[in-house]
């Protein structure tokens, strides 16, 4: 797929009427961007946009998400656990402190695999 941001009024009223005119092509759109089907139109249309708007438009290929791909089981399963948790206020922090989950820093430092 193909995201499609803007930053500017102009760029996000030409997103609008380019999402309204082209509803086959737009898989889903979020106000200030949209995702476009990796198509050659979902290309034309983000390049059109990038043409008229220059750096108030940024283009982004992406894939989806798959979670048993794409994240390591531990990660999987401490999500599940801390969703599972008996008071929903506490911190993933406190939750995961003595326990075999991973801690907050090393989930942030730890990159997904690229999975393609």
């Amino acid at each position: 797929m193909l995201l499609v941001v803007t930053y500017s009024r102009a760029a996000r009223r030409d997103l609008r009427n380019v999402c309204r005119a082209h509803e086959e092509t737009v898989v889903r759109r979020f106000g200030r961007a949209a995702l476009f089907e990796a198509t050659g139109h979902g290309a034309f249309l983000a390049c059109r946009l990038r043409e008229k708007h220059s750096d108030d438009v940024q283009v982004e290929r992406t894939r989806p998400f798959n979670e048993f791909a794409d994240a390591d089981p531990e990660v999987r399963e401490a999500a599940a656990a801390y969703e599972a948790r008996d008071e929903p206020s506490t911190p993933y922090r406190r939750f995961a402190a003595g326990t075999d989950h991973p801690d907050p820093a090393a989930l942030k430092r730890r990159d997904l695999p690229d999975g393609r």
